[in-house]
């Protein structure tokens, strides 16, 4: 059959699709706009498998608050370069996942995939679709849904860092400052956690065994090497876990000091890092 410009345009006002994309779906189709449909689907998951293997360092990172500021959520939409990253149809699907979410209140990843947009598909066929379109691998690389007394966030320039911090304890103080203080330290220090109850056995046993290897590369006796050791992971706990850091913007003091100098039982419960990087 004839398929006519305006089917064309039909085609990508449905799925934001190219021109030719979308007459070469058409015209395989014989006109039928949703085989059409599942045959850009289709070319979406062909790239998708083609660069499954493909780094994807580049994206978008957005986040959302409640109204009351006891919840927040933040998405991580991810593609291989900093040109896709710009582009307009990516950001607007970033956005569209991140309402979402705040619309559906998620509770995982893959649950934020199958939630519908505004058209009734699923997110992860958006993405798919947006894979097929642009030519690179796009995908969801995270997404944090926490509730507490007060959530702060934070969103580094780059658009690549998000954060969020959960506080309890509040008991009616402004804590926007203090919070977009930590936020921004944790932008910059990466704590592997919150305190060092929080540090997973793998990484401590990593840190032990450095502490001897550069002990013993110091030439210090064998029957210490342990000693040593766990001496440099109180140092790492210091230095790697929220509560201990020194802050930043006033090194006389830890985060633990600052949050109760801020007010009396302020506590933070959990605090989410994600970066594009």
């Amino acid at each position: 059959m004839s398929i006519t410009a305006a089917d064309v345009n039909k085609l990508r006002q449905m799925t934001g699709a190219g021109m030719m994309d979308c007459k070469k779906a058409l015209t395989e189709a014989d006109g039928d706009f949703e085989a059409a449909i599942d045959i850009l689907r289709k070319a979406g998951q062909k790239v998708a498998a083609k660069r499954a293997e493909n780094a994807t360092n580049e994206g978008v990172v957005l986040v959302a608050l409640s109204a009351d500021h006891s919840n927040g959520k933040l998405i991580a939409l991810a593609c291989e370069t900093e040109p896709v990253s710009k582009v307009a149809d990516f950001n607007n699907l970033a956005q569209s996942i991140l309402e979402a979410a705040v619309k559906s209140h998620a509770p995982s990843a893959s649950a934020l995939l199958a939630e519908p947009l505004s058209d009734g598909r699923s997110v992860e066929g958006h993405i798919i679709e947006l894979t097929g379109k642009i030519g690179e691998k796009i995908t969801l690389a995270a997404y944090e849904n926490i509730d507490a007394e007060k959530v702060v966030s934070y969103i580094h320039s780059n658009n690549k860092i998000g954060v969020l911090v959960a506080f309890e304890g509040v008991e009616g103080t402004d804590v926007t400052e203090v919070g977009k203080d930590i936020a921004m330290q944790i932008t910059a220090m990466k704590p592997v956690a919150l305190d060092k109850d929080g540090v997973d056995a793998e990484t401590i046993q990593r840190e032990i065994e450095i502490g001897k290897d550069q002990a013993r590369q110091e030439g210090k006796p064998e029957a210490m090497l342990e000693k040593i050791a766990v001496g440099k992971l109180e140092k790492f706990y210091k230095e790697s876990t929220l509560l201990n850091q020194q802050f930043v913007k006033d090194s006389s003091i830890n985060i633990r000091q600052l949050l109760e100098q801020t007010q009396k039982g302020l506590t933070i419960s959990t605090f989410k890092r994600v970066a594009l990087a």
